[in-house]
């Protein structure tokens, strides 16, 4: 056999669940119904409906939240070699038929449910379900799929089987559909709070998406970064208390007796001269100057003897006993350092 000769037709009986109650008609040909039994089946009070233009669904009742998710990636994914969208060219007839959606997959709301968020509405209250598709497909909003469109589509993560948009881009595909503030901030806080995703990520999908100009969800973006930092702040406390590390001065400011402030730091070990600073930035217009003044201030410490270990928040969430190991090797180097210059150590 080779990779152009047509596949025999599969008896719908061995299509998974799912699949024996939504198809598309091109897949219902393959399975031999001709285009008149297919009008026949469909026509008004008959066992099967049209949802979506070239979507059917296999039972005369309304369709589920999985259904209607389903038929949504049928719409809007690309047909495979077998010239049938979410079918692969060569299925192993071992196992289920489990259907591949190339260059589609949920995002916005949807997406966000599928991924639990309490924040974001149930499936089967959701009018439109939005579907994320490369910029340069022909395909339109119809019937409960709104078409998105993206220069340079993510790679999808599996969700119940489905393909569905990174946490940070459906959040975006949401937020540039929702225009109350409260809405807003409260699914961007479940992001960072639940552990789904970094604020950073968020706002580099709300700067890319031009949501920055909208004050609602600039509101909801400083919660959002505050909502970062106290997370990383719980983890760093965390770090220092579970991996035995000794106490530090907590949120101090550093100040030359008689001179300048050098900044403030997020914990402080005065005998060892070692900073820890928590990087907790939103990537914004603005952030190369930040990040200047970041370096300005470490090479400033550094040139006095203090060692700044510099943390982000995504270590710390995923490898916190390793940001120990590295503070600990810095405390520990200190007997091997010259003294530090003295520094006035100030509550921020």
């Amino acid at each position: 056999m080779t990779h152009n000769t047509p596949l025999s037709p599969r008896p719908v009986r061995r299509l998974s669940e799912v699949r024996r109650r939504v198809m598309s008609t091109a897949r219902l040909r393959a399975h031999g119904i001709s285009t008149a039994e297919l009008d026949e089946q469909c026509r008004p009070g008959g066992p099967w409906r049209q949802i979506l233009p070239g979507i059917v669904l296999l039972h005369p009742g309304p369709p589920t939240s999985e259904e209607r998710l389903h038929a949504a990636l049928l719409y809007a994914a690309r047909e495979s070699a077998a010239g049938m969208p979410g079918v692969p060219s060569q299925p192993n007839a071992d196992e289920p038929h489990r259907p591949v959606y190339k260059e589609a997959m949920i995002t916005g709301l949807a997406a966000l449910a599928l991924y639990g968020f309490a924040s974001a509405p149930p499936l089967t209250s959701l009018d439109r379900i939005d579907v994320l598709v490369p910029r340069l497909r022909r395909l339109r909003t119809t019937g409960y799929v709104r078409i998105l469109r993206t220069p340079a589509l993510p790679t999808p993560r599996q969700v119940t089987g489905l393909p569905v948009a990174p946490v940070a881009r459906a959040l975006a595909d949401a937020v540039a559909e929702l225009t109350e503030g409260g809405a807003v901030r409260r699914l961007l806080t479940e992001a960072v709070r639940a552990g789904h995703c970094e604020p950073a990520a968020v706002v580099r999908e709300l700067t890319q998406a031009k949501l920055l100009s909208r004050p609602h969800v600039v509101d909801a973006v400083d919660s959002l970064v505050a909502e970062g930092r106290a997370v990383a702040e719980d983890h760093l406390y965390r770090m220092v208390r579970e991996h035995g590390l000794p106490d530090p001065v907590w949120n101090v400011d550093l100040r030359l007796p008689g001179g300048p402030h050098l900044g403030g730091v997020d914990a402080y070990w005065p005998e060892q001269a070692v900073a820890v600073e928590l990087d907790t930035r939103a990537p914004r217009q603005d952030d190369d100057a930040l990040w200047s003044e970041y370096a300005r201030k470490r090479e400033h410490l550094e040139r006095l003897g203090i060692t700044v270990v510099h943390l982000t928040p995504r270590k710390l969430r995923h490898a916190l006993e390793q940001q120990a190991a590295v503070v600990r090797t810095a405390l520990m180097a200190s007997n091997d350092r010259e003294p530090a210059a003295y520094v006035l150590v100030l509550p921020r």
